[in-house]
């Protein structure tokens, strides 16, 4: 990464690669994704996710979603 990709544009703080646990709040149906890669500020504690990352969360909301439960707590995996 270069000088200023590691710099948070919020905070000034250092950003670094981790994980997080991501909410998703959909009126009927609560899903918790835990263990998320994702880009951390380690000031203010931002998280920023790849496209991938992303589009893989996309598909395990939309899995939870269907499966018409209130609450829905899982770990982050790949898409198949």
């Amino acid at each position: 990464m270069s000088q200023t990709k590691d710099v948070c544009p919020l905070c000034g703080g250092h950003k670094k690669q981790g994980t997080t646990t991501f909410t998703v709040d959909m009126r009927d149906t609560l899903v918790v994704i835990r263990n998320v890669p994702a880009t951390l500020c380690s000031l203010c504690g931002n998280a920023w996710l790849d496209d991938q990352v992303a589009a893989n969360m996309e598909s395990i909301v939309e899995e939870a979603k269907s499966s018409h439960r209130q609450m829905e707590v899982t770990q982050y995996r790949k898409a198949a």
